[in-house]
C-alpha cells in the first residue's frame, strides 16, 4: 500500500508532515510518497534505512496557497503538489492522497482531477466531531453549500457505510440537523430530505435540533456543506474561547490556581476530545480514490492519524461498498 502526501500542505508543513508520515510507515507497514519542494523536504527524512527505503519524493515547485481561487489555482498551478498528487492518484501511483491544504483546491482537485463514483452526485467532507463520550460523524462540513434532497441521501448512505465498516458501528443512526425535532420543522431541503431518508432502508432517527450537536443519539449528523461548516467552525470558536476563559478566571486568584492544578488532568482531557489531531482528518466521501482532508494546523500525530484514516478507508473497501450499494439504492429519477 503507498499513501501518497502533499508534503506542503498545512501550517507546519514540511517539517511536521514528512514527521508523521515517517512514523506512519513504522506503525502501519506501508511506502510513502512525498510530493512537494524536493529541497526542503529531504532534510526531514530521517530514520533507519529499511524505513527510507519505501519513501519515494517527487518534485513539485509550486504550493497552493488557502487564499487563492481553488478552481482557477488547480487550472493554472499544475506543478503544485496538490496537483501533482492528485494526478498520482488518478494514475494508480498510489491508493490514497493526504494534504493538510487548502480545502477548496481539495475538493476541486478531487472533483476535476480524481473524479467522482458514477452515480455519486456530490463529493462529501465528512470530518468526526464530537457528541457526547464519542465521535458522530458531520456530513457535509464545507464542500456542497447548496444541496439536493439526494445529495444528503447519499453523504447518509455513504457515512452509513464508513462508520459501520471503518469504525464499526452497527446500523450507524442518521439525524438531520434541524431548527427543531417535530415533524414539519424546517426548510423545503430539510422536509424533502426528511421524507426520503424515513422511506430508505438507513437507520434514520429524525431531526437532531441545534442545542443537542454536541449530545445526542446520532452516529452521523446530516446536513449541507453551508450549515455543517457553521457548526464546525463554531464549535470550535467556542471551545477555544471557553478554554480561554477559564484560565484567565482561575489564573486570577491564588485559590484559582490551586484549583486549576486539581482539575489540570480533567480539563486536558476535555481539550483533547476537541483536538483535531486525535483523529487526523476527513475523508472525501465520494470519489474514485480515497482522498483525506487534514487540518490546516496538523503536527506529526494529525498527519499519523490521517494516514492511519486512509489505510483503513482502503483495507475496508469502502468505495467499493458504495457502488455496490448505489447499484440497487435510490437513483435521481426516483426523487
Amino acid at each position: 500500500m503507498r499513501i501518497i502526501v502533499d508534503a506542503m500542505g498545512g501550517d507546519k508543513a514540511p517539517e511536521e508532515i514528512v514527521a508523521g508520515a515517517i512514523e506512519a510507515i513504522n506503525q502501519y507497514d506501508l511506502d510513502i510518497t512525498f510530493v512537494g519542494k524536493e529541497a526542503l523536504i529531504k532534510p526531514y527524512i530521517k530514520g533507519p534505512e529499511h524505513l527510507l527505503k519505501r519513501v519515494e519524493v517527487v518534485n513539485a515547485d509550486e504550493v497552493i496557497d488557502n487564499d487563492e481561487s481553488p478552481v482557477k489555482a488547480i487550472r493554472k498551478k499544475k506543478n503544485s503538489s496538490l496537483v501533482i498528487g492528485m494526478n498520482l492518484l488518478k494514475e494508480g501511483k498510489g491508493d490514497a492522497f493526504v494534504s493538510a491544504g487548502s480545502t477548496g483546491a481539495l475538493l476541486s482537485g478531487g472533483l476535476f482531477i480524481v473524479g467522482r463514483i458514477e452515480g455519486i452526485e456530490r463529493p462529501c467532507l465528512s470530518p468526526l466531531f464530537p457528541n457526547g463520550d464519542r465521535f458522530s460523524m458531520l456530513m457535509d462540513a464545507g464542500a456542497n453549500v447548496d444541496c439536493k434532497p439526494l445529495f444528503l441521501y447519499q453523504f447518509a448512505m455513504m457515512g452509513s457505510i464508513y462508520m459501520e465498516k471503518v469504525l464499526k458501528i452497527n446500523r450507524p443512526k442518521i439525524g438531520l440537523i434541524n431548527i427543531g425535532t417535530e415533524e414539519g420543522k424546517g426548510n423545503k431541503l430539510v422536509g424533502e430530505t426528511h421524507d426520503l431518508l424515513k422511506e430508505s432502508s438507513l437507520n434514520y432517527i429524525g431531526s437532531v435540533e441545534a442545542r443537542n450537536i454536541l449530545n445526542n443519539d446520532a452516529d452521523i449528523l446530516l446536513c449541507d456543506g453551508f450549515v455543517g461548516n457553521v457548526v464546525l467552525k463554531l464549535t470550535e470558536g467556542v471551545m477555544m474561547e471557553l478554554m480561554g476563559q477559564i484560565k484567565a478566571e482561575l489564573l486570577k486568584t491564588t485559590k484559582g490556581k490551586i484549583g486549576g492544578l486539581l482539575i489540570k488532568d480533567s480539563v486536558k482531557s476535555l481539550k483533547a476530545r476537541f483536538d483535531y489531531s486525535e483523529y487526523g482528518g476527513a475523508p472525501l466521501l465520494g470519489l474514485k480514490q480515497p482522498i483525506i482532508k487534514a487540518h490546516g494546523s496538523s503536527d506529526r500525530k494529525a498527519i499519523l492519524n490521517a494516514i492511519r484514516q486512509s489505510k483503513l478507508f482502503i483495507d475496508h473497501q469502502v468505495n467499493h461498498l458504495i457502488v455496490k450499494e448505489l447499484n440497487k439504492g435510490v437513483k435521481e429519477n426516483d426523487v
